[in-house]
């Protein structure tokens, strides 16, 4: 791994480097990116990259200080981050890190969602604990018309864990994993999923900011490879009606001293954890689940709806899957795809937190969540009520900050009056 500025340079000569790409992410976790030479590296690592903010996506939602005239901000690369794109040419490489926002004067972006991560993570770490996380991504793959333009045909007709010749994503998903561990990501497994043409892809847990990092990175891949492939690759909750919806399901775990804190005394520090979440979910899912078509996915599909956990049942929101000691963990199947990860990933650990300072326990849920649902709570049934909820809640202004909650909220308005 290269650890300093001096072993990136050397590694830009070894490797033939042309092109480095600062990439960074708008407020909703859309990849953005600005190509320098190598030679302007080092002034880069000194003294940042500007960029007008004011032209970013939810950037101008925020802070008046992105405004057209007062709208410079600045990136400085993450060098824990550099990697080769695999699908750039092997003479004159092209590399990529993810850079940090900050203003004029140093300090963080308000609106990095990407640094909120790190802050939270940071914070847990001064507790001494350490946050790990693995994601399962579906998506689908549609084919393209004579003009190469997507269409809302499915790759295949293939179901759940079928292979060829039904699965015709067979070699796509073969694509996407050697890709990933050329650039030193580690898939777990992958699989076709129940629509037809919809893949999942798993990742072995990780640290909480390079798993957020590896699956912004999975993400640009699957779309590099399915266009190579003549294919459009799909993350949306619910780009076919009749058909499953994506999810974007997330595992926790807690750790001290290389100890699984879920594993230990009897599971008290994972039930309150799993408690926090539940407490919080409702006014934390409009940034789980951003879209209108969010609100299509939820409940359909073993997609969850009502608010409990369960340790084996896939309609419960919160899962325990079944898992040695060190492997112990949570799964929260709300999210999808359309989600900025650096945003839920905050909110969910911040909850979690939350739930063990204040020793909240919760009763497990027995049964099937959709027959039998009497007294549980309902996750919010429209984009509109889950923005209500967000925007009267305390407690995801002291997490993000009211500058950041206001700019989401207020891009959020706007696109409901569209």
């Amino acid at each position: 791994m290269v650890t300093s500025e001096r072993e990136i340079m050397e590694f830009i000569e070894e490797y033939d480097v042309k092109f480095i790409r600062l990439a960074f992410f708008d407020l909703f976790g859309n990849q953005k990116n600005i190509s320098i030479m190598p030679r302007e590296l080092k002034q880069v690592f000194a003294h940042g990259l500007s960029f007008d903010a004011s032209a970013i996506h939810g950037f101008s939602q925020g802070s008046q200080f992105t405004e057209e005239h007062t709208s410079d901000l600045f990136l400085f690369p993450d060098i824990s981050t550099l990697t080769i794109l695999p699908w750039r040419p092997q003479i004159g490489r092209v590399v990529r890190m993810y850079c940090e926002i900050r203003y004029p004067d140093g300090s963080a972006y308000a609106l990095d969602t990407r640094s909120l991560l790190n802050r939270m993570r940071k914070q847990v770490g001064g507790k001494g604990m350490q946050i790990m996380a693995g994601t399962e991504c579906e998506f689908y793959l549609f084919e393209r018309d004579e003009n190469g333009k997507p269409t809302t045909i499915p790759y295949d007709e293939a179901r759940y864990c079928d292979i060829a010749p039904l699965d015709k994503g067979e070699n796509v998903r073969r694509e996407i994993c050697l890709d990933l561990e050329e650039m030193g990501i580690h898939p777990e497994s992958s699989h076709h999923e129940q629509g037809p043409g919809q893949n999942e892809i798993d990742f072995r847990f990780d640290e909480v900011m390079p798993c957020a990092d590896n699956l912004m990175t999975f993400r640009n891949v699957v779309d590099m490879v399915a266009l190579s492939s003549g294919l459009k690759a799909n993350f949306h909750p619910k780009p076919l009606q009749q058909q499953p919806g994506n999810g974007l399901h997330i595992n926790l775990s807690l750790f001290r001293n290389g100890e699984n804190l879920f594993a230990q005394e009897q599971g008290r520090y994972m039930e309150a954890f799993l408690s926090g979440i539940l407490r919080r979910i409702r006014e934390i899912t409009l940034f789980l689940n951003p879209e209108t078509e969010s609100y299509l996915r939820l409940g359909e599909d073993k997609a969850p709806k009502y608010i409990c956990y369960s340790r084996s049942n896939r309609s419960a929101l919160i899962r325990i899957p079944a898992a040695n000691e060190h492997r112990t963990r949570i799964e929260v199947r709300s999210p999808d795809p359309s989600c900025n990860p650096y945003l839920a990933l905050t909110l969910l650990i911040a909850a979690g937190m939350e739930g063990i300072e204040d020793g909240l326990t919760a009763k497990e849920f027995h049964g099937n969540v959709y027959l039998h649902h009497e007294g549980l709570q309902e996750l919010p049934s429209s984009l509109q009520e889950a923005l209500q909820l967000a925007q009267n809640s305390s407690f995801t202004k002291r997490v993000l900050g009211e500058e950041l909650l206001q700019g989401f909220l207020n891009a959020k308005i706007k696109q409901l009056r569209m």
